[in-house]
């Protein structure tokens, strides 16, 4: 069954050493993420297949799913779990299609529940909305109110992620609203303790 785990999606950072990229992912794992996603915008190819090929039996060994952002072919050549999509890296229902029937597919659904409800329809297994916050990932990014979260609850049967300047201050209130996983970057991978931050997260949806 293709379900993506309800608490801490933890989205890599940019981080051209692969090693030290294993290791903050390692650290993240331990404290309890329950899914890694990678991403990288700005990596050439080679060092792409290098980090998503060295991050897929980490994650297998944790039994927490992989996501590769914006790229369905690399998923599969790495052996990933799934891929993530935004609005403007492709057809969900064609990346439906080139994933299979066993494989996570992700939407960016930004503040639009109409792009939530058309995802489902195209087969995704899940859809994000952000940011919620103010995100010093995307600092322009448009902003998902939290009446958004309870709105795609009663429209859409999948389990949503809120993005975006989430921290364990603000988490229990976008929780409450009705997200099933938070997807964060710079909050898990830029603390001093990466393991422990992971695991506050975690408590938030033991509560």
């Amino acid at each position: 069954m293709r379900v993506l785990p309800r608490g801490l999606y933890a989205i890599t950072p940019e981080e051209p050493d692969t090693d030290r990229l294993l290791v903050l992912v390692r650290a993240a794992l331990a404290g309890g993420a329950a899914a890694i996603q990678y991403r990288s915008k700005n990596a050439p190819a080679a060092l792409r297949r290098e980090q998503a090929h060295a991050l897929a039996p980490l994650c297998r060994a944790h039994r927490a799913p992989l996501v590769v952002n914006d790229d369905v072919g690399l998923a599969h050549e790495a052996g990933a779990d799934g891929a993530h999509l935004g609005v403007d890296d492709g057809d969900l229902a064609e990346a439906r299609k080139q994933l299979g029937a066993d494989m996570l597919l992700g939407a960016s659904c930004y503040n639009r529940l109409d792009l939530a409800i058309a995802a489902q329809e195209a087969g995704a297994d899940y859809v994000a909305f952000g940011a919620v916050f103010d995100s010093p990932t995307k600092p322009a990014a448009v902003r998902a109110p939290l009446a958004l979260f309870a709105e795609a609850r009663g429209a859409v049967g999948l389990p949503i992620v809120a993005i975006g300047g989430i921290t364990p201050e603000n988490a229990d209130a976008v929780i409450a609203a009705g997200a099933d996983a938070v997807a964060v970057i710079s909050a898990v991978f830029d603390a001093p303790d990466v393991t422990a931050r992971a695991a506050e997260f975690k408590r938030l949806f033991e509560r």
